[in-house]
């Protein structure tokens, strides 16, 4: 049986006027095994993206979505 889990990612998107990063948050649905699994997915995703954004994983918490149709 398939589980789900929501990883919350922060992205820096660019800089705001005073010199900060601005940041977003990102949500993923991930089907994995286990927290760490989704985690190293949505590590993945990003390292193979083209733009190559900063960012850090922020919550990782099991997804009470029963089945994706």
């Amino acid at each position: 049986m398939a589980q789900f889990f929501e990883v919350t990612a922060e992205v820096v998107v660019g800089t705001n006027k005073n010199g900060t990063d601005k940041k977003t948050k990102e949500v993923y649905l991930v089907d994995s095994m286990s927290v760490q699994e989704a985690e190293i997915k949505v590590a993945k995703d990003y390292e193979n993206s083209s733009s190559q954004m900063e960012y850090e994983v922020v919550s990782v918490r099991k997804s009470r979505v029963f089945r994706v149709l």
